[in-house]
């Protein structure tokens, strides 16, 4: 009976091997496509929804206002700061006059606070082309020249950032999200349907292969407008990914890009901050409750029982499970050291996944709890 449980791993292991290899080729970094004349460029609304944020605000906005591309409009919404925030953007709008800076609306009862932000930027932005971006993140100076030639063919883009990472939470945790990017979906899928889904099912499930990074999410104006804008997710945590949902269930082109030597982001800097950016969101990364506790325990099954069973099979001598727990700790690593060379993380954390493992099981029971119990968390003063 230990044994299958072994092979349920070792099944799971070769599954998500083949899919990080397929993204290893078809997740591409965002860059120049051909043909993109610089007098046909589309004019870009970069949107940036700001509470609290004065810590990092002038190093995104800077950034955004550096850009070698031509037709360019930034937008800024303080959304009801509490710290220096507006006082900084009131400083760098001082110093550069295409900066518009607006002041939030109150927020309506039936909106998060996020999507109403970014519906007041939406109505302010005169681009043909909106790009929204949160204030942890800053740009390479051709970023929005790379964004821009994407809409050629595409009618929305999402860019996942090259994270930073610097204290030892951040190292231990950040890097799993995009482990289960990399080894769970098929970037083509974001783009395309998968070609063995029967056309019946591909209405309804298509859009279920969509993935999106709300750090950087783009879309032609006339395509957001038409699938309802943040106005139709308005409740959404997780506005992002519906947005993106919306895109593909529509019939419209979406692309999935990674940022790296072009979009940064440190989402977080504390421990504190992590527990309760992640929470607030995690379990509504799943379809259902069941498949959040079948993941759960296929998690404890892959990557913490086979470290079990390295010491059970060396006191007892049992070569068959030393060789093979030996291969299920030893393809993880393999699996984040890749990561870790692609995203420029230190390569220790790859010898330590196991630990961000455990440390999720303890953030999913925390997000049951919270489920059952209703309680929601207090994220940059508003409860979500």
């Amino acid at each position: 009976m230990f044994e299958i449980f072994l092979y349920i791993a070792l099944g799971y292991l070769l599954f998500t091997s083949t899919v990080l290899l397929r993204n290893l080729f078809e997740f591409n970094k965002i860059k120049d496509l051909p043909n993109t004349n610089i007098d046909t460029k589309p004019a870009i609304s970069v949107c940036i929804p700001a509470r609290n944020e004065a810590k990092v605000i002038k190093r995104c906005v800077e950034s955004i206002l550096n850009q070698d591309y031509p037709y360019l409009e930034v937008l800024v919404l303080d959304d009801h700061s509490t710290d220096e925030t507006n006082s900084i953007l009131q400083q760098l709008s001082n110093e550069h006059p295409n900066l518009t800076i607006l002041n939030g609306a109150a927020k309506p009862d039936d909106w998060l606070g996020k999507p109403w932000a970014c519906h007041q930027l939406s109505e302010a932005a005169t681009g043909d082309v909106l790009v929204f971006i949160d204030a942890d993140v800053w740009l390479a100076r051709n970023a929005l020249t790379k964004a821009s030639s994407q809409f050629n063919q595409f009618d929305a883009i999402t860019v996942w950032p090259q994270q930073i990472v610097e204290s030892y939470w951040e190292r231990q945790i950040i890097p799993h999200i995009y482990y289960a990017l990399y080894t769970l979906l098929p970037a083509k899928y974001v783009e395309r349907d998968p070609k063995w889904m029967p056309q019946s099912l591909k209405y309804k499930l298509g859009p279920e292969f969509s993935a999106a990074c709300g750090q950087f999410i783009a879309f032609k104006k006339s395509i957001y407008e038409e699938i309802g804008g943040h106005k139709g997710i308005k409740q959404y945590i997780l506005d992002d990914v519906q947005l993106a949902k919306e895109v593909k269930r529509q019939g419209f082109s979406l692309r999935m890009l990674s940022g790296i030597n072009t979009v940064y982001c440190r989402m977080y800097t504390s421990y504190s901050e992590i527990w309760n950016g992640l929470r607030k969101n995690f379990l509504l990364g799943f379809n259902s409750t069941f498949l959040f506790i079948v993941m759960g325990i296929l998690h404890l099954v892959t990557f913490i029982l086979p470290y079990y069973a390295f010491w059970v099979g060396f006191k007892s001598s049992s070569s068959p499970i030393i060789i093979l727990s030996s291969i299920l700790i030893l393809i993880p690593w393999i699996h984040r050291m890749i990561l870790n060379y692609i995203y420029k993380w230190e390569i220790y954390s790859a010898f330590t996944h196991s630990i961000g493992v455990l440390w999720f099981q303890l953030l999913g029971i925390r997000c049951l709890i919270d489920s059952i119990t209703g309680k929601k968390v207090a994220w940059k003063g508003r409860k979500v």
